[in-house]
């Protein structure tokens, strides 16, 4: 009897492994680690916006995280040839073989599907539209045109990245503002110096998959001084929404603060020039963003 049961135990394991394989796979397809930040600032946004109930607020973040899911599953497939080129990406679900092109371009769609009812029908119109817009730029705008042909690609397409607090707002008042384009244009403005000290960190990758990446085209050393650039204009954008008088002292102190090891962390990395620097820029821009999008909700809520 005992070894009868280890036999239909051992015989079971494969199917189980098996299922949290492909339930694993298409977890990543939807990039749920970039997920987690553009939840984060739509939730945040949402607090700022007014005092949204709870249930208004998960309704919203979920609409968000199966839009955000969607275009990252559109992107696998769009992206496959190249994510088999390069080593960080070439074991992802597609270029791996385990989950075949059509099936996560069907995923990532009726993820964008599901994404717009669930938000047109439990928050609003607006927000669902705002949501699929974000979907459609980033997968149409960035990822099939704008990657593959200029070096300017994460400038212009960040506007995608941006649109959580957007539709984050609109979820909560049901209309936007100016106030909701000072949170945009924050978000805007982040991500050429987040992202390109990323691409710092995968240069011969991108060189390798031919994708016209800043430091590919330009040089590195002309993406340390467009980080610096950026990050020297990312200041004073955070501060707009301290002229237009949404948030007060909290905020505006958080924001200097964070701002100057921002500005710190880039002129360091344009004098040392070394991966380290790029990967610690990366790291902070991260926190950088979260902590700024606290500091708001605490601002208003304080």
């Amino acid at each position: 009897m005992e070894a009868g049961v280890r036999t239909n135990e051992e015989r079971r394991t494969p199917e189980r492994a098996s299922l949290r394989t492909v339930v694993a796979d298409y977890l990543t397809l939807t990039k749920p680690k970039v997920q987690s930040l553009l939840l984060f600032t739509t939730a945040t946004t949402m607090y700022v916006a007014g005092t949204p109930p709870v249930g208004r607020v998960v309704l919203t973040c979920l609409g968000g995280a199966l839009s955000a899911g969607g275009a990252g599953a559109i992107n696998h497939y769009l992206d496959r040839d190249i994510d088999a080129l390069m080593h960080r990406t070439r074991n992802r679900p597609i270029p791996g073989g385990r989950i075949s092109p059509r099936a996560a371009l069907r995923y990532g769609i009726a993820l964008g599907a599901a994404s717009f009812v669930v938000l047109a029908l439990t928050v609003n119109v607006l927000s669902a539209v705002l949501a699929l817009c974000g979907l459609l730029g980033y997968v149409l705008v960035y990822t099939r045109w704008l990657k593959r042909t200029t070096p300017q690609n994460i400038v212009i397409g960040g506007a995608a990245g941006a649109v959580p607090p957007l539709v984050a707002w609109a979820a909560t008042t049901g209309r936007l503002s100016g106030s909701a384009l000072y949170l945009f244009a924050i978000v805007f403005y982040w991500t050429p110096p987040h992202f390109w000290a990323l691409s710092l960190l995968m240069t011969d990758e991108y060189r390798r998959a031919a994708v016209p990446m800043l430091p590919v085209v330009k040089g590195e050393r002309e993406t340390r001084v467009q980080i610096v650039l950026y990050s020297l204009l990312l200041v004073p954008v955070t501060f707009l929404p301290v002229v237009g008088r949404l948030f007060g002292g909290i905020y505006a102190t958080a924001a200097l603060l964070l701002g100057g090891a921002l500005v710190t962390l880039a002129l360091e990395l344009k004098r040392r020039r070394d991966r380290l620097s790029a990967l610690r820029l990366y790291l902070f821009s991260l926190a950088y963003l979260a902590l700024l999008f606290a500091a708001m909700v605490v601002d208003k809520h304080v």
